[in-house]
């Protein structure tokens, strides 16, 4: 039953593995051209694993940017994560030991996976997490490394790289648009970030956007759930 767990896990992170290598090289390659070496990428991908914010750090460390920038900066880019932590809460009740490392790894693209409720018959919901966590986390790991390795051998112009996330994001977003039937969060967050795009500009519109997706999403819970169960 192990082995098949961590097949099904494997499996269902193959898409992220395919965006995570490239994005992990194009981050490698970007900390390299700018001085840093393998083990600044070995030590920000195990430790930080934000993908967002390290390559944002990539600027602020470049620049001498101080404590109090670099701390502010990292709330803003990653103050998504807040409200992912807070939906997970039931999710990830009685994960026992596991649970500190689910919380670290929750990214962008592992939530979109851990998230869903469809874990095979006989197979712990919390143990199939876990490994979904590791791949994850093992493929951005190496891709960063790889990346560093290939900027310290072979020049490479690196503009535009940063692009590469945010076409990730694309592609989770349509990958669960297309494998569920209930669209209401998907259209509640489009319309949200739209709204608070044009209300608040686009270097302050994240964080109100989470809160007004968190706040529609409570007070929508009963017809979301509703809208699950007839489409289950």
């Amino acid at each position: 039953m192990k082995k098949e767990m961590i097949k099904t896990a494997f499996l269902r992170t193959l898409p992220v593995m395919a965006g995570y290598m490239v994005l992990g090289i194009g981050f490698g390659i970007t900390l390299e051209n700018n001085g840093y070496g393998i083990w600044w990428a070995l030590a920000m991908s195990g430790l930080i694993y934000a993908g967002s914010m390290q390559y944002v750090a990539i600027p602020l460390l470049t620049s001498g940017a101080s404590l109090i920038s670099t701390a502010f900066t990292t709330l803003m880019v990653n103050a998504r994560h807040l409200f992912y932590g807070i939906s997970m809460i039931d999710k990830y009740k009685g994960a026992g030991n596991k649970k500190p490392y689910m919380i670290f790894a929750l990214t962008d693209e592992t939530y979109s996976l851990v998230c869903q409720e469809d874990c095979p018959e006989g197979m712990d919901y919390h143990t199939l997490c876990l490994f979904i966590s590791i791949f994850n986390q093992m493929y951005w790991v190496t891709g960063s490394v790889l990346g560093s390795l290939l900027g310290a051998v072979i020049p490479f112009d690196t503009t535009g790289v940063d692009f590469s996330m945010t076409a990730l994001f694309v592609t989770v977003f349509v990958e669960q648009w297309l494998s569920t039937k209930n669209h209401i969060p998907a259209v509640l967050g489009l319309l949200s970030s739209a709204i608070c795009l044009i209300v608040f500009g686009q270097e302050h519109f994240l964080i109100p956007s989470m809160i007004a997706i968190t706040v529609l999403m409570a007070v929508l819970r009963k017809i979301i759930e509703k809208e699950e169960e007839k489409n289950a």
